[in-house]
């Protein structure tokens, strides 16, 4: 049996990827920060360690066949930041895998990112993936375009009453579900792949996501267009008027929404049905916020 180690294991995509391989019939070994808190994850072997303590990781990655890291942050809190954690921490892992002698180790990057290393989030992992490829191992970086759970800002606009956009909404983008996107890890790894970008099967402006939530939710569609020159304001300011972990994650979303996000289509799942569950979760639930997965 084959052995995989992921990191970022209780993540959104992370949770995804152990379901995968779990169900390829391989052994999983998942990285948490808090054991107690995650007993239930798709793992038969869960490690507590904290990648940004490389002493904490000594021995947990022998006889492993694969590590797959989807470790990062969108939100830089407990006092640690972006290169504490997206740079430093998988630093730490690829030098544990290099140790424990792992043949391959995956990465989960960020799509256009040679188009947005301005951004400290992007910059971080960009800075690890340069590591990554130096580094004598096999190596496979997966640039997704966005996943699902992130538009779950537009359903929320839309349930509020309208959608502000910049521009004219029409940049692109094909975000994917998390279970495509771990599908699509699991063949670029199997087939050693150096990259791979991602996207789902449907591209939509971001005025098509709009409308979609309206749809979905069954109110008039009411999108409200800001000068694009407001975003680029945005961009400028953030770092002096906002505490980093607005900043920061704020920064990322401005910028790539300032662009075209797509991909390569990968898996089956729709956005519309998981908007649709979003809006049947929150309507049972209705103190629950709509970022959760089904």
């Amino acid at each position: 049996m084959k052995r995989i180690f992921i990191a970022g294991a209780t993540g959104y995509l992370g949770q995804f990827l152990c379901h995968e391989y779990r169900a390829r019939d391989w052994h999983v070994t998942a990285l948490v920060r808090r054991k107690s808190r995650h007993l239930d994850l798709a793992a038969d072997r869960i490690v507590e360690a904290e990648a940004t303590w490389p002493e904490s990781l000594t021995g947990v990655m022998e006889n492993m066949d694969v590590v797959v890291s989807a470790l990062g942050i969108t939100r830089q809190t407990d006092g640690v930041g972006y290169w504490d954690v997206d740079y430093q921490a998988n630093v730490n892992l690829l030098d544990e895998a290099l140790r424990s002698k792992v043949a391959h180790f995956a990465f989960v990057h960020v799509l256009n990112a040679d188009r947005m290393e301005m951004v400290p989030l992007v910059a971080a992992k960009a800075a690890f993936v340069r590591k990554l490829r130096t580094a004598p191992i096999a190596s496979t970086v997966i640039a997704p375009t966005g996943y699902f759970s992130d538009m779950a800002d537009f359903l929320n606009m839309a349930k509020a009453g309208r959608v502000w956009l910049f521009g004219n909404g029409q940049h692109r983008i094909n975000p994917i579900h998390g279970a495509d996107l771990a599908t699509a890890i699991f063949e670029a790894v199997a087939r050693g792949a150096d990259s791979a970008d991602v996207g789902g099967p449907e591209t939509f402006t971001q005025a098509d996501l709009a409308r979609l939530c309206f749809a979905v939710l069954d109110k008039p569609s009411r999108i409200i267009y800001l000068p694009d020159t407001l975003r680029r304001l945005a961009l400028r300011s953030l770092p002096w008027i906002a505490p980093r972990r607005i900043a920061g994650p704020a920064q990322f979303f401005l910028t790539a929404g300032g662009m075209n996000m797509t991909a390569p289509p990968s898996g089956t799942r729709r956005l519309a049905d998981h908007f649709r569950s979003l809006a049947e979760q929150a309507h049972r639930s209705p103190q629950r916020p709509a970022g959760g997965e089904p």
